[in-house]
């Protein structure tokens, strides 16, 4: 398979064409996909995409916009463009990316746009932008092929090559009654090793996965992985054919809901982009990092009520960093876990309770077997076997308390509708800190002293 891959040197090979005339740039460029000319874009200036679009042919410069990551901007691309050849690519691009690049625009915008094109696909394009963009009516393409159940094998293979003329590509066939109203699918493989005189009512696979037009993406996206499907209908409440939402979407969104999910359990908001500059970094960041300093706080108290304790025994001091530390990590870990599993499938009540109890017993192991290490060090070295038998209660204590916090407060956070990626992070920490500095400090007192 040949990759698509743009190095080092790819990259200079263009940037080095740009700086000569546009038939040796042209001519460069056809060496290249559309995909690596998207990559392309992130690097260069907006002036040199606009030239390099105009030097494309319209099927391919509506790919790499169509490619372009939504941080490089399209929607601005095809403002700078001429009308008639944004016109042009527009009306090349799938409903779907179409609705996606130009929703990004003001409605003034939009509707400079909207109004150079027919009125069939304008008409579309306008529809699709009415749902929410992180819904299956978001995501759905309305140009697919659809057949009457009531046609002969003959019939649909004309129909489905009728059809098919103004689609890319197709993956699955749909099949309707005559009042539009959705009845399954048919395999183009079934049609074609079927007999001359069946009729498609025969080989419809009625028992298919569908979805309504304002079905979260993460549902559209855990039906098609589970189902192995190409692409899932989008239905209305009268069950009549709307469009559907292909693979290759869904893929787009399982890289954008890991991104998301990553950058909430990091304490980072999702509005931040990842090519975004300082200030974009540091209004996202800032609010998160003041609320953790809340928590901070909080862990801070519990040292300064133990002071004479640590006035006692300095050596505390060293041995808190890894307690604390140790509670955090093992807590992240959990968290991830846990996060991970709600993403792919909301847990049943049984399902929750086993998820904590198998954290417990991984914290209850892992806080015996590191704590029982620690004690080991602290006797051999600070030559203090009580000292080692706090820090070990202490290790295992806040472990197993990282394995419960650590999936059960996103557990909870989901059960009462709150996204747990976005606060999990910060209410874990608070825990494993605050409760790892009681257990060392507060055993230290009462048996040290």
């Amino acid at each position: 398979m040949q990759s698509f891959d743009l190095d080092k040197t790819d990259v200079s090979k263009i940037k080095l064409a740009l700086s000569g005339d546009d038939q040796q740039l042209q001519f460069i460029l056809e060496e290249y996909h559309a995909s690596e000319i998207a990559i392309l874009f992130e690097s260069i200036t907006p002036e040199d995409r606009q030239r390099i679009i105009n030097l494309l042919e319209v099927e391919i410069a509506s790919e790499v916009i169509s490619e372009m990551h939504e941080e490089s901007h399209p929607e601005e691309l095809l403002l700078q463009l001429h009308p008639d050849k944004r016109t042009e690519i527009v009306e090349e691009l799938d409903y779907d990316d179409a609705t996606d690049i130009i929703s990004q625009l003001d409605e003034q915008e939009q509707q400079e746009i909207l109004e150079d094109l027919n009125e069939d696909d304008a008409l579309n394009i306008r529809n699709l932008m009415s749902y929410d963009e992180k819904t299956a009516g978001g995501l759905m393409n309305t140009e697919f092929i659809r057949i009457n159940l009531n046609l002969t094998k003959k019939d649909a293979i004309d129909e489905i090559i009728r059809q098919s003329e103004e689609i890319e590509e197709f993956y699955t066939i749909f099949v309707i009654d005559d009042q539009n109203v959705f009845q399954g699918i048919v395999s183009l493989k079934d049609i074609i090793k079927a007999k001359g005189n069946v009729q498609i009512t025969e080989l419809v696979k009625a028992e298919v996965a569908w979805v309504y037009p304002d079905t979260d993406q993460e549902e559209v996206a855990r039906l098609i992985s589970q189902y192995n499907i190409t692409s899932i209908p989008v239905l209305d409440i009268d069950m009549k054919l709307l469009g559907r939402v292909t693979f290759d979407d869904v893929i787009d969104v399982l890289e954008d809901e890991n991104t998301e999910d990553i950058l909430k359990i990091s304490g980072v908001s999702e509005d931040e982009e990842l090519s975004g500059n300082w200030v974009e970094a540091v209004k996202s960041r800032l609010p998160w990092l003041v609320l953790n300093l809340g928590t901070a706080f909080l862990a801070s108290a519990v040292i300064r009520h133990f002071d004479p304790t640590i006035k006692l025994f300095p050596l505390l001091s060293a041995y808190m960093v890894i307690i604390a530390g140790m509670g955090g990590n093992a807590a992240t870990q959990a968290l991830a876990v846990t996060v991970r599993r709600i993403s792919l499938n909301d847990l049943t009540d049984n399902q929750a309770y086993r998820t904590v109890l198998k954290e417990f017993t991984v914290g209850a192991i892992n806080g015996a077997v590191t704590g029982l290490i620690v004690f080991i060090f602290a006797y051999f070295f600070d030559s203090s076997l009580m000292l080692g038998v706090v820090i070990f209660l202490s290790m295992t204590g806040n472990l197993l308390i990282a394995g419960i916090t650590g999936s059960g407060i996103p557990l909870v956070l989901k059960r009462i509708g709150i996204d747990p990626a976005i606060a999990s992070s910060i209410i874990i920490t608070t825990f494993t800190d605050v409760f790892g500095f009681l257990l060392l400090l507060g055993l230290a007192s009462k048996l040290l002293l």
